[in-house]
């Protein structure tokens, strides 16, 4: 019997540990490298919605998220500082979960799988390298012309929501809200910096909103866990084809989806879905690397294009200023626009 060909995983993330688990439970021989640790907190709306779950389903972890606090979402709300949409049903039950919980979690049941786990290491393949896949993380965007986006996130007890998950709108950007495990509330939001303009001095101010907004009466009273504060900056929302990009690329690492659709955590977990037959078959020796490079590309196009190409109109449009009471007062007296946002990029 051919031995069995060993797959290296740059990136211990979502997209990574779940590749990694997915290809341990057909006895592919795995090591994974992350350059952190865990656990700890990263600037993540914590909220798995879409195809996620299932995935998570046929990866057989439904028991270990409940055993780490999941929190079911069933509705979701919009909110600007002075309209509201009423609070509405998913069009798919979700999960609230935070990453200092769910990535242990998953680097944990990888290594009971008999998966190599190698932290606090750093590795760059070369584009040709065999048997490499990266999940190493977001691009950074090197373009200067537009907007400067950054994310910040805390978690908060003591917080009163009307939905499973809030939206709250501002000319700066937008905050999520979700609940996650031992009643905390991951407050996570996105802004922009135009060009030109200085950083802000007291940029966490941004998470607590406007004065009088309804964000602002939401955390008024919260108690806040000093320790989870993040922030990340660099974000890019260019949509990448796989078939055009070398090596094997998932997650983060190929492309971000504008965050304001809730969609990135189910796209790392379908990504890696996506991969685990085609390297597996390359593994067997069934499949050389580049039948299997073109393969997962030909998958996560097919997969992802549509959802890409409608968030990235769809978020510009929700986080331009003149047009969120406008937008918002759609969603809120036809439902079927407010399906609509979430039908095309889930």
């Amino acid at each position: 019997m051919t031995a069995l060909r060993p797959i290296t995983i740059i990136g211990g993330g979502l997209a990574g540990l779940a590749l990694g688990i997915g290809l341990r439970r057909q006895d592919i021989p795995v090591t994974l490298y992350e350059a952190g640790a865990y656990p700890r907190h990263r600037v993540c709306g914590e909220f798995i919605s879409g195809r996620g779950r299932q995935t998570l389903t046929r990866l057989g972890l439904d028991e270990l998220l409940a055993a780490a606090g999941a929190v079911p979402a069933h509705t979701a709300a919009f909110f600007t500082a002075t309209r509201a949409t009423p609070v509405r049903p998913l069009p798919a039950p979700a999960l609230g979960l935070s990453r200092w919980q769910l990535d242990a979690r998953l680097a944990e049941h990888f290594r009971q799988l008999g998966g190599e786990l190698q932290t606090g290491h750093r590795w760059e393949p070369g584009a040709a390298d065999e048997g490499v896949v990266r999940a190493s993380g977001r691009r950074l965007s090197a373009d200067a012309r537009g907007p400067r986006w950054f994310g910040l996130k805390l978690h908060a007890r003591r917080v009163a929501l009307e939905a499973d998950l809030e939206l709250h709108f501002s000319p700066a950007g937008y905050v999520g809200l979700c609940r996650v495990e031992q009643g905390w509330v991951n407050v996570c939001g996105l802004f922009r910096r135009r060009r030109g303009e200085a950083s802000p001095t007291a940029a966490r101010e941004l998470l607590y909103g406007p004065p009088g907004s309804r964000l602002r009466e939401r955390l008024a009273a919260a108690e806040f866990d000093e320790a989870s504060f993040c922030a990340v900056a660099g974000l890019a929302w260019a949509p990448a084809r796989a078939a055009a990009r070398p090596g094997v690329c998932m997650g983060d690492a190929l492309t971000l989806i504008p965050p304001l659709t809730g969609n990135g955590m189910s796209m790392a977990f379908e990504s890696a879905e996506l991969a685990w037959d085609p390297l597996a078959a390359w593994s067997r020796g069934t499949r050389t690397w580049p039948e299997a490079r073109r393969e997962i590309a030909r998958l996560f196009d097919q997969r992802f294009t549509r959802r890409l190409t409608w968030a990235r109109w769809l978020q510009p449009l929700a986080l331009a200023a003149p047009l969120q009471n406008f937008l918002l007062g759609l969603a809120a007296r036809h439902e079927s626009c407010w399906r609509l946002a979430f039908d095309q990029t889930r």
